[in-house]
């Protein structure tokens, strides 16, 4: 990619219509093409052989970007994994959170980031990169270091070796401001969820909408996402009210007039 022009891609987070993609796989995958995706991120979906998915999208007319995938796989058959991604065609993989043995204090938390730094740096020799997903914990602190959870992840890896798959929601959430976040690691995160969020909660819980019909400021978020070099926003919807493909369909055009 080069210094001066940086594509930029839609693309549907499949978890999004998990639901129904449990009932019909293939037909929900037709669906998401008519909404207007071309491209996929993987995740959430049935468990199956690399081959059968890529079958599967291909029969769709959809191509996979990235994934979602554990560290540990990739731990204990590292060849494996990364042919599985590479049949699917996916070369950005991110974990979905911190490992769960490496959640409970500061020491095990960097544990975790040197054994993310370890992997993401095997994968980008053999044309992978790996990410990592958010959620709103990672603003949390630990009681002896004041920086948060996800600044000490990014802090003690290398650029090269992790990058940041920040949700805008998520990061909104967690109390702090999804464009700063994304100015803060500018050149670090090739692959962004998008993701809106109602202005009411549900029991302190948050309601996600479509994208523009919620409270995120996208006008300073997109900025701030074409400055930090974006190459894939990917429109994510955790849970919905009413229809999530109709969801999906307003999602893409808003995605499609806002680029």
């Amino acid at each position: 990619m080069s210094e001066s022009v940086v594509k930029k891609g839609i693309a549907l987070q499949l978890y999004t219509l998990r639901d129904p993609a449990r009932k019909d796989l293939a037909g929900t995958l037709k669906r998401a093409k008519e909404t207007g995706f071309d491209y996929v991120q993987w995740s959430g979906m049935p468990d199956l052989p690399a081959a059968e998915i890529r079958a599967h999208l291909d029969a769709a007319g959809l191509k996979a970007i990235a994934g979602h995938h554990g560290v540990e796989p990739f731990e204990k058959d590292f060849d494996g994994s990364v042919q599985y991604w590479k049949t699917i065609g996916a070369l950005d993989v991110a974990p979905g959170g911190m490992m769960n043995d490496c959640r409970d204090s500061l020491e095990a938390w960097r544990r975790g980031a040197a054994r993310l730094d370890a992997l993401g740096a095997r994968l980008r020799a053999v044309g992978m990169r790996l990410s990592y997903h958010n959620h709103a914990f990672e603003f949390e602190t630990f009681p002896e270091d004041p920086r948060a959870k996800l600044d000490i992840l990014y802090e003690e890896t290398a650029p090269g070796h992790l990058f940041a798959e920040i949700d805008t929601a998520w990061v909104q959430v967690g109390g702090a401001n999804p464009a700063e976040y994304l100015r803060k690691y500018s050149g670090r995160c090739p692959v962004i969820h998008v993701k809106d969020l109602a202005k009411e909660t549900l029991g302190g819980r948050p309601i996600f909408t479509p994208l523009g019909k919620g409270v995120l400021a996208w006008d300073e978020i997109l900025a701030a996402a074409e400055d930090a070099r974006v190459e894939w926003y990917v429109y994510e919807q955790d849970t919905h009210a009413g229809d999530p493909f109709e969801n999906a369909r307003i999602s893409y055009e808003f995605l499609k007039q806002s680029l």
